[in-house]
């Protein structure tokens, strides 16, 4: 979330708080709804069977054996159109399957706005998908690793696991996401500058400020994991 302070005036930001609340947290207005034609959605109920898993009626990880065979129509129906959005609503154990990432891309081709009524029930490919893949390293040191974890379960949904900003939300954020990996990002930046980077955020940019989410020392991790990961391998 960019500031406005520079774009809008005190009335322009205290109108947009008012229509905020009282469209949405108020009247949750009609227009606020996903599931409607105006938003591309003419037909939601086409995607039924899949509502039990969406609602959290049914358990994501119920066992294959459990499930009707309308259920297990609906179970591979909301894996391929339903989970980028809805997260994997209930499941029966929390683990490490469930683990949550910073991950968001939709497939390649992924439409909801399909003719003649047909369910997008195919998986495919997506060109930002190879930029959430983390580096694989070896030999760091506890530092790097602590700031490996913080890096990509938190940083990595706008820089991409792979530091580049080139993933599906970086690709949407305006000003872009810093690429960590650009030679010319590398050589201006030290382990200080990337710190005050981290603590402070950045004025005009979607880059926040850490320091009230992160400590010195985890702020200093990730610098560090930064550095290793992105900076050395130029």
């Amino acid at each position: 979330m960019m500031r406005f302070d520079g774009v809008l005036n005190g009335e322009d930001i205290q109108a947009v708080v008012d229509y905020v609340l009282t469209t949405f947290v108020i009247n949750k207005e009609y227009n606020t709804r996903y599931h409607i034609p105006e938003n591309g959605w003419e037909n939601h109920q086409r995607y039924a069977i899949a509502f039990p898993f969406a609602l959290g009626e049914v358990s994501l990880d119920t066992p294959w054996e459990e499930l009707s065979p309308e259920l297990r129509r609906g179970r591979r129906l909301f894996m391929t159109s339903c989970i980028t959005c809805h997260d994997r609503a209930a499941v029966r154990r929390e683990g490490e399957p469930w683990e949550p990432r910073a991950v968001s891309f939709p497939r390649g081709g992924y439409s909801h706005r399909r003719e003649h009524g047909e369910t997008d029930a195919e998986s495919g490919a997506t060109p930002y998908a190879r930029h959430d893949i983390a580096p694989q390293l070896t030999g760091l040191t506890a530092q790097e690793r602590l700031g490996e974890r913080l890096f990509q379960g938190n940083c990595a949904f706008c820089h991409g696991a792979d530091g580049t900003g080139k993933n599906w939300i970086g690709s949407f954020l305006e000003p872009r996401p810093r690429d960590l990996t650009d030679p010319r990002f590398t050589a201006a930046m030290d382990r200080e500058k990337l710190r005050q980077v981290i603590r402070e955020g950045l004025p005009d940019t979607t880059m926040p400020a850490w320091k009230a989410v992160l400590s010195e020392d985890e702020i200093a991790a990730v610098a560090a994991y930064v550095e290793r990961a992105f900076f050395s391998a130029q």
